[in-house]
């Protein structure tokens, strides 16, 4: 796959990609990345890829002519366009079913906002807009990069283990179950004594049970589009007939 990213500030990208795991799966050809700077495409000496918005307001917008020119002149390099993306928070909220679909892209292009955002009309450009969270940041780069290593990693031969990205949080809709190392006994906390008895049979069961438990504590909103089968829900009920005990048990009446 190839990942490439238009910015105003592109070395930022180096330090986090070239390292660990995303910067061993460069080195395997995983993936490839490049960074451009979106002041090569203006035409003044200032190199200026802003302006005051029309109607006034706080702050300054990116100016449309350097963000087509160099979209248009990105995308025309290689035999295939590239899937562009851009940041905003009107955009589709980003999720690891969206990483999983931009995973089976061969190119993908991002577009870098910064300033108060940009014009309008350069929208026009995304072929989609992701928005990381209801949250605002500095510029489009940190989206960017959360989005690569999502994508990655999810690239066979990205990970030493290729089952790792297919047992974790969301792949299967529900967060990780619970995990646990050495020592077993740390400070009175104990390891629960499935996860010792080596029976795996036992522990995928109570794994996925942790799941389940995790899920419906935690991320309540992800049981109802989750993959459950019958006996699933009926454990996830349970818990919340628990809790709901639990609470009335607290009454003092």
């Amino acid at each position: 796959m190839l990942i490439e990213a238009i910015s105003v500030i592109p070395q930022v990208f180096a330090p986090y990609l070239d390292a660990s795991i995303m910067g061993r799966a460069q080195k395997s050809q995983v993936f490839s990345f490049n960074a451009y700077d979106l002041r090569d495409w203006t035409h003044d000496r200032h190199r200026t890829v802003d302006d005051a918005p029309f109607g006034g307001g706080q702050g300054m917008l990116m100016k449309p002519e350097p963000i087509f020119e160099a979209v248009e002149d990105v995308s025309s390099r290689g035999d295939a366009a590239p899937y562009v993306v851009f940041f905003s928070p009107c955009g589709t909220p980003f999720t690891q079913e969206v990483a999983q679909r931009l995973a089976t892209k061969d190119r993908l292009l991002f577009v870098c906002g910064r300033y108060e955002g940009m014009d309008e009309r350069c929208y026009k450009l995304a072929d989609e807009v992701i928005s990381l969270g209801d949250y605002v940041l500095t510029g489009g780069e940190l989206a960017a990069l959360a989005v690569t290593d999502a994508v990655v990693r999810l690239l066979p031969g990205a990970l030493g283990d290729d089952m790792s990205a297919q047992d974790e949080s969301f792949s299967d809709g529900l967060l990780e179950y619970a995990q646990y190392t050495r020592p077993a006994d740390f400070r009175g906390m104990l390891v629960p004594n499935v996860l010792l008895s080596g029976d795996h049979g036992a522990v995928d069961r109570w794994r996925r049970e942790s799941a389940l438990e995790r899920t419906a504590r935690l991320r309540p909103d992800l049981i109802d589009t989750a993959n459950l089968t019958d006996k699933e829900r009926s454990f996830v009920d349970s818990l919340y007939a628990e809790e709901v005990d639990v609470v009335i048990g607290q009454g003092g009446d």
